[in-house]
């Protein structure tokens, strides 16, 4: 049979086959070796015997793959930030930078609208010139879900964000979900874990991928001369920077960083990009010293 994992738990599987027609499978330790089953992926599997699990035979080819969170088969990463707890901007740029080299639509929600009503527009600011999509919501004021559902239908969605910026009760809001919410731990200014795997769920029209948040994201194995290809906005600039290839860090005659210096792109979000290239060229040298 063939079908979709929605969830792995240790080496269990939870494989849907039809809506409603869901198994439990175990995957083989040699399948394990080569890539463990993750959340979206298609799979061929044998159902078992009504007193036993069946096993998952064969992963189907992916169209992409993301390590963190580990999902597949992705047609939108939905990065959820708001005002509390304090947005890691440089977090969304890992993950921005992973959806681009995987081929995953972005979007960014800013939520929480209720508590700063400013930070969405600092941020568009920030991405101004990018392609980047950005979306305002509020789960207690259901302020943007209709715009946000509109983009969201027909389409594989992984939510993904750091703990406590809201993201059950968000999707408890677009998808009638009974997700169990947290908050921020009053010790540590932290959120609070509730969603403690990933999980591909279906409302009507929307498949929704919930993932736990995190704060932490390994930099990308990428050679460093790719990276600025994965910035429209830079890239555009290329033809006028006096070398070519071009890093947009400190060469001499770069389009961009003067682009950067006449305030037709944000200081903020060079400045992020410019910290990245060096995290990406550090793991390239460790990776072939």
């Amino acid at each position: 049979m063939e079908g979709t994992v929605l969830q792995g738990i240790g080496s269990f599987y939870r494989i849907e086959e039809e809506p409603g027609n869901v198994f439990t499978c175990r995957a083989q330790k040699k399948l394990r070796k080569v890539a463990a089953p993750l959340p979206g992926d298609r799979v061929r599997f044998s159902p078992g015997s009504e007193d036993g699990d069946g096993w998952i035979e064969e992963i189907l080819p992916r169209k992409n793959a993301l390590i963190r969170p580990a999902v597949a088969n992705v047609d939108i990463l939905a990065l959820v930030i708001a005002p509390v707890p304090e947005p890691d901007m440089q977090l969304i740029e890992r993950l921005l930078l992973s959806a681009a080299v995987e081929q995953v639509r972005p979007i960014l929600i800013v939520n929480k609208q209720d508590l700063d009503e400013r930070m969405a527009l600092r941020i568009r600011k920030e991405y101004a010139g990018s392609p980047l999509e950005v979306f305002e919501t509020s789960a207690t004021e259901r302020k943007g879900i209709i715009q946000l559902r509109e983009v969201l239908e027909g389409q594989t969605a992984c939510f993904a964000g750091q703990s406590a910026v809201g993201k059950s009760s968000l999707l408890n809001v677009l998808c009638g979900f009974s997700l169990e919410t947290g908050g921020l731990s009053r010790k540590t200014e932290r959120g609070r874990h509730t969603t403690r795997r990933a999980e591909l769920m279906t409302a009507g029209k929307l498949r929704i991928i919930d993932t736990p948040g995190f704060s932490l994201l390994d930099v990308l194995e990428l050679d460093p001369a790719e990276m600025p290809g994965f910035y429209p906005e830079y890239e555009s600039l290329t033809g006028g920077c006096r070398f070519r290839p071009c890093m947009h860090d400190r060469e001499p005659g770069c389009a961009v960083r003067a682009a950067v210096e006449e305030g037709r792109l944000n200081r903020i979000r060079y400045e992020r990009y410019r910290l990245l290239l060096n995290e990406v060229r550090e793991t390239w040298k460790e990776r072939y010293r």
